[in-house]
């Protein structure tokens, strides 16, 4: 018997329940895929909170990688057998196997395991459209990343270095700091102590850096403004302490005529040819080693409940996966 974690209502990571759960065979345009690993995202609490609104009951979970068992009529793009991976499908990744469709499957590298794939294909399709999609950045440039030390930071600022481009980035301890560095970043500030708009000024001589990353949202928002030069650009890419305030447009003029965009990783991966091109660039660079993934927590699916109190409570450190 497959096994599956869902909700009913929404609320605190208590509602999430382990149940057992039928799955049936694909019908067309889908696919069964008995998972190997699957994902454990900040943004999964948003849809357990309502933040993200589902129907309910709903499954839980958009990421995962395993191997198809079973293929649909009119599905063409993967065999039985093949290795795939997948994120932003329909909820329901955390479970042993699942019926979805086909369209939202990326054929896995042989030389990358389902416990890797599984803790960043989304995290490694954002870093892609991050800095392959939303600006145009040179080798020289520094750029301002928060949550530096996270699972999305340590990828963004690993594939900057190959680019040749200086990221200075905030983490919340000294702990963090060390990962950060570890990582690649050319600079760190730890935010709990220091104050992140004049820290850059001090690092850029005054100018301001060209791009912000921000997956933190609220709580950093003003800093992330004050922190950009003249015609820069802060994304907002994330939100994680809640959503970013009203945004006063007199005020962008003001601190420089900024530019502010609020991208979603569905929108950079919707065409199916640019999402194989940035796939194939992001497994490309770990599969030849050039970009390290670290897992740094592994829980059972069946301990979802503890995981998600983890990820809320900022206990978790960079990326943690469910094991199968």
């Amino acid at each position: 018997m497959a096994k599956a974690v869902r909700f009913y209502e929404t609320g605190g990571p208590e509602v999430l329940r382990w149940e057992n759960a039928e799955v049936g065979e694909p019908g067309p345009g889908e696919v069964r895929i008995r998972h190997g690993a699957v994902g454990l995202n900040f943004a999964d609490t948003y849809f357990r909170t309502g933040l993200y609104p589902a129907a309910l009951p709903a499954g839980m979970g958009v990421e995962a990688a395993g191997v198809v068992e079973a293929v649909g009529t009119g599905v063409s793009h993967v065999r039985e057998g093949d290795r795939v991976t997948y994120t932003g499908s329909p909820l329901g990744a955390y479970s042993t196997e699942r019926v979805m469709p086909a369209e939202h499957l990326i054929t896995l590298p042989d030389g990358i395991a389902f416990e890797t794939a599984a803790s960043m294909t989304m995290r490694g399709l954002t870093s892609a459209y991050l800095l392959r999609r939303i600006a145009a950045l040179d080798a020289g440039d520094t750029v301002l990343l928060h949550a530096a030390a996270g699972g999305v930071g340590s990828i963004v600022t690993q594939w900057a270095n190959l680019l040749g481009i200086n990221v200075i980035g905030t983490v919340s301890s000294d702990a963090k700091a060390e990962i950060a560095r570890a990582n690649g970043c050319a600079h760190v500030i730890v935010y709990t102590r220091e104050n992140v708009p004049a820290r850059v000024r001090e690092i850029t001589d005054g100018v301001g850096v060209p791009v912000v990353f921000d997956s933190i949202g609220a709580s950093t928002f003003a800093t992330s403004l004050d922190s950009l030069a003249r015609r820069g650009l802060l994304v907002c890419f994330g939100t994680a302490s809640g959503p970013i305030p009203p945004i006063d447009a007199m005020s962008l003029a003001v601190k420089g005529s900024l530019f502010v965009t609020r991208p979603a990783l569905a929108d950079y991966i919707a065409d199916p040819a640019e999402r194989a091109e940035l796939a194939g660039e992001v497994f490309g660079h770990v599969a030849a080693g050039r970009i390290r993934i670290d897992i740094n927590q592994r829980y059972e699916l069946a301990d979802a409940v503890t995981a998600h109190r983890d990820l809320e409570a900022g206990a978790s450190i960079g990326t943690s996966v469910f094991t199968l």
